[in-house]
């Protein structure tokens, strides 16, 4: 089952406090970027962020689901009403993950 442009939209919504978060199509699914950086994914119309050890020590208890059969395990979270714990989370998972690799020139 493919998500919802209309759910994903959402996610990005409740998590604008934390940077310009803006998404892309991916394989049927999304992939979600904050600040150019790939943060996260919607699958199956769930919420699922990158894991760190700094996102561990935030949430203290979280779920780990896998975004599709045999990709690694990212953080499941169900509830998107409070924008500033997520927020939060986008944030500190962020500033853990290493910047994007600079996109090579395509020679014509």
């Amino acid at each position: 089952m493919a998500s919802s442009l209309e759910f994903v939209e959402y996610v990005c919504d409740q998590l604008a406090p934390a940077g310009e978060v803006t998404y892309k199509r991916m394989f049927g699914e999304f992939g979600l970027y904050c600040d150019g950086k790939y943060f996260a994914g919607v699958c199956d119309d769930r919420f699922l962020v990158k894991v760190t050890e700094e996102g561990k020590a935030f949430l203290k208890e979280y779920e780990l689901q896998e975004p599709y059969e045999g990709a690694k395990p990212a953080f499941y979270i169900e509830n998107l009403d409070d924008r500033d714990n997520i927020s939060e989370l986008v944030r500190i998972t962020c500033a853990a993950l290493p910047a994007p690799k600079p996109r090579k020139k395509k020679v014509t």
